[in-house]
This record gives structure tokens, sequence and C-alpha cells, in this order.
């Protein structure tokens, strides 16, 4: 179950994790996931309460955590593990049954599979459904600025892509990897605007340049946010 405490200007979101233990103990991942181990007849209050006194330690460990950058390591997709979703990070539960489908809900993501190991399939599958309608969602407004100057792409289309994050077709096809659909909105708006600066100038010169600039004054940041996150 999840709960969250405002700590000072902080807001911590956990993790319960009820067992047959006698201790009460709080774990923090390397991906900055607060997990509680409690006993299964712990209360709401004792659980709060060692939350609280454990919150500068838990902030400090998850500092401490993100100094090291934001690199995504390689997933299992096994229980446990944390998985991102537009610059969030979701734990990821695996049971086996059926039907097979993946839902997210709370901080959660869950998948029922048989075998376990479609575990991966089916969320690759479950990116990429939610890449394509968010990505056009994302598009619609950018687009229709480009309009100013006299260009529109001819279509939008994903790709998983192992060195790029999108790219743009002599034709005027749009190419979005899928994989950004695990980065913030910004960095998928700065995608976005990107390729479509290309249609207006195709090389990366210093119009190109001025252009994006123009129309999205903080690209680096959320291009360098990018490459921390997924590369």
């Amino acid at each position: 179950m999840e709960r969250e405490i405002q700590f000072g200007l902080s807001t911590i979101h956990y993790t319960v994790q009820l067992s047959k233990r006698k201790t009460l103990s709080i774990i923090v991942t390397p991906d900055c996931l607060v997990i509680v181990k409690a006993p299964d007849d712990a209360s709401t209050e004792r659980i709060n309460e060692k939350v609280h006194k454990r919150a500068s330690w838990i902030l400090k460990q998850q500092h401490y955590f993100r100094s090291f950058g934001e690199h995504t390591p390689e997933r299992r997709y096994i229980s446990g593990e944390s998985h991102l979703y537009l610059g969030k990070q979701y734990m990821l539960r695996v049971n086996k049954g059926k039907p097979e489908n993946v839902k997210y809900k709370g901080r959660y993501f869950e998948i029922v599979c048989s075998p376990q190991s479609k575990a991966k399939e089916l969320m690759k599958e479950w990116y990429r459904s939610h890449a394509k309608v968010k990505f056009a969602e994302i598009a619609e407004p950018i687009i229709q600025r480009f309009k100013h100057y006299q260009v529109e792409p001819s279509s939008l289309h994903l790709q998983e892509m192992n060195n790029r994050w999108g790219s743009c077709t002599n034709s005027g096809k749009i190419i979005l990897n899928t994989e950004l659909i695990k980065a913030p909105r910004p960095c998928i708006e700065y995608v976005i605007t990107h390729e479509l600066c290309h249609l207006v100038h195709r090389e990366h010169n210093k119009q190109f340049f001025n252009l994006l600039a123009t129309e999205m004054p903080d690209w680096e940041i959320w291009k360098n946010k990018l490459e921390r996150i997924l590369m």
C-alpha cells in the first residue's frame, strides 16, 4: 500500500510491505523509492511515526543516490523493480495468471501474465500503445505553432532506435523513439520541437538553433535531463 507524509517542504512517498516479522525497517532503493517493511499488526500511526522519525535520513539517502545521476539500469521485469513513465518512477508487481494485461494504479505497474517471462513483452507493448496516444497529444499544439512557418509533418511515427531520440525524413515524416514515453513531458516536447525545426532548417546551423531557442528557450535543460535519464 502506498502512503505519503509531509516533512518540511518535502513530500515523502513510501510503500508499506506487511509480513510476518517483528521489527519495522525502512529501505531507500537506488531508484529513490522508499519501502517500509512492517509487521502484519503494525498500526498506521506507528508506521507514520517511524517514517517521520527517519525523514531526514530518507531525504539524505535519496539525495545521495541522485548524485550518481538518473540513468535507467538494465531491467529484468520482476516484482520490486521500478520503471519510468512520463518521468515518474513506478514499482513493478508481476503476478502469474490470466487474462494477461498491464495496469498502473497509484505508484505501481501491475503485470498479470503466464508464464511470467512474458512480463517484458507485455510491458513494452503497454509502453508502445501509450506512447502512440501521448506523443500525438503532446505533438498537436507544437505542430499547430509551426504552421506559422508554413511547415507541417506528413506523419508521426514511433520506432525503437538505439542511438537517437527522433528523426525527420525528407518527406516530412517525424519519427520518435518509443523509449521517450519514459521521460518527462518537457523532454518529449523538446524532441518533437527539435524535429519540427528540421522542417524549416535541415542542417544544425545557426538558423536552426535560433529557431529552436525561439520555440523552446529552455531546450538545453530538457535535452540534458533526457540524456541523464535514458542514455
